[in-house]
């Protein structure tokens, strides 16, 4: 019978991983403890859609450093694949990738993360793993080979995670540009009868009822 393994859930740990990468040696989450990184597979290298993924990747990656967040990538590769795919990006498109690509080169990891594609061979799915500074899996995306990913929306969910981690508030349909509440945030809830009655005419907060409150934030120097 083929071995399976299952995705995992948010909430849960990011299993450890010890990896070669193209920077050396990498112990996962542990060489990351304090800081969030973005660990993402992609399918092969040498190939259209990855390679138009890590430019984009690459192009936002002080962005993610803005936020503590570090990127890690991984494929089924060997290092010397990654290494000189990696030359080819420097040298043909004049973008020098600055993050570490995991060589998992015997599938062990891309097992254990449910990164492999059902009939497609060995080649993983395009996953995203955002992980906390005690990591701790935050979110996950999977997409399939065909389809690359908009780097701005995982850097969009980072920026929203740690807005709600700060604030203990949720964030809104494609914040900070909602159509409702524009770069306002939600408030929890309210929890018993009397609160209820308060958000209406209290004033602290706007809503559209009782159970649908939001708020500004202060902006940072506030």
């Amino acid at each position: 019978m083929e071995e399976t393994h299952g995705i995992p859930l948010l909430g849960e740990k990011l299993p450890k991983i010890k990896a070669l990468t193209t920077m050396g040696p990498i112990k996962l989450p542990h060489d990351m403890k304090g800081r969030w990184f973005v660990l993402f597979s992609h399918p092969a290298d040498f190939t259209p859609v990855c390679t138009t993924e890590f430019v984009a990747f690459q192009k936002r990656a002080e962005e993610f450093r803005a936020q503590n967040c570090e990127l890690i990538g991984l494929s089924i590769d060997q290092i010397f694949s990654h290494i000189k795919w990696i030359d080819w990006i420097e040298e043909k498109l004049g973008i020098a990738i600055d993050f570490p690509v995991i060589a998992d080169d015997m599938g062990e990891i891309a097992k254990s993360l449910g990164m492999l594609h059902p009939g497609k061979g060995s080649n993983t799915v395009r996953a995203v793993f955002i992980v906390d500074p005690e990591g701790i899996i935050r979110l996950m995306i999977y997409y399939p080979q065909e389809i690359g990913r908009n780097m701005d929306e995982i850097l969009r969910a980072l920026k929203a995670l740690q807005t709600s981690d700060k604030n203990q508030v949720a964030v809104p349909a494609g914040w900070p540009a909602n159509e409702l509440i524009g770069d306002g945030v939600i408030v929890p809830p309210a929890k018993d009868r009397k609160t209820a009655k308060e958000r209406l005419t209290g004033g602290e907060f706007e809503c559209y009822d009782w159970w649908f409150c939001h708020k500004k934030l202060p902006e940072a120097g506030e």
